[in-house]
């Protein structure tokens, strides 16, 4: 359980931590290379032998998240075809009931994403979890990913914050290890960012396997 006298503000990830990351599990690894395999005649296999290489040599980069960098490298709209699969787009469980506890306990929830600011826009469209923050983050607008330290030195700028009494939750460890670094005091990770993967080592990071464990005991 959290001791909810030491926190002030809560940093929340998106993609992984309020929602399910399946969406863009099975996106990046299966519908994308499907599509694109078929507008350049590759069977799957072939097109996923093509494009995962070039995703992952971008990883934990800025232009690893950005939608307008891989629709100008993939030649096609990436945010147009990720439409074609928008009822993948799902809150985690008990997410919202989590959300609303921090209002009734006076803490100040913000979004820290590294999601693109149209992606962003449409899950928020999508799930309406956006109306439970005080202010949304985008790494873009920053101009370096959350991976960075810089990021969270720009972060307390635009929305300034405590790291002893801040609370900050991720499924991104190397996420984590970079803002406990800068000094973010309570570090949460979850367990199954993707519902349909099996949990995984959340290493040194205590896990959530559901936000209820982290409800106050005034609401829970």
């Amino acid at each position: 359980m959290i001791d909810w006298e030491q926190i002030d503000t809560v940093l929340l990830d998106m993609d992984g931590t309020l929602l399910d990351l399946h969406f863009d599990n099975y996106f990046w690894q299966e519908y994308l290379p499907r599509y694109w395999g078929e507008v350049h005649s590759q069977d799957i296999e072939t097109a996923k032998n093509t494009i995962m290489p070039r995703l992952k040599a971008m990883e934990g980069q800025l232009s690893w998240y950005c939608l307008d960098y891989w629709s100008r490298e993939l030649d096609i709209n990436i945010l147009e075809i990720k439409n074609g699969i928008i009822d993948l787009i799902t809150v985690r469980p008990t997410a919202l009931e989590f959300l609303q506890s921090l209002d009734a306990i006076g803490k100040r929830p913000v979004m820290v994403t590294n999601a693109h600011q149209d992606l962003i826009e449409l899950k928020l469209q999508r799930t309406g979890i956006g109306r439970y923050f005080d202010d949304i983050v985008c790494s873009h607008d920053l101009g370096v990913a959350k991976e960075e330290l810089e990021f969270w030195s720009l972060l307390d700028q635009k929305s300034p914050y405590s790291g002893e009494s801040t609370l900050l939750i991720d499924d991104n460890l190397h996420v984590l290890r970079t803002a406990r670094e800068y000094g973010i005091g309570h570090l949460y990770s979850i367990a199954r960012p993707d519902s349909r993967a099996p949990e995984r080592d959340t290493q040194e990071f205590v896990p959530i396997t559901d936000f209820s464990e982290l409800l106050p005991e005034t609401i829970s």
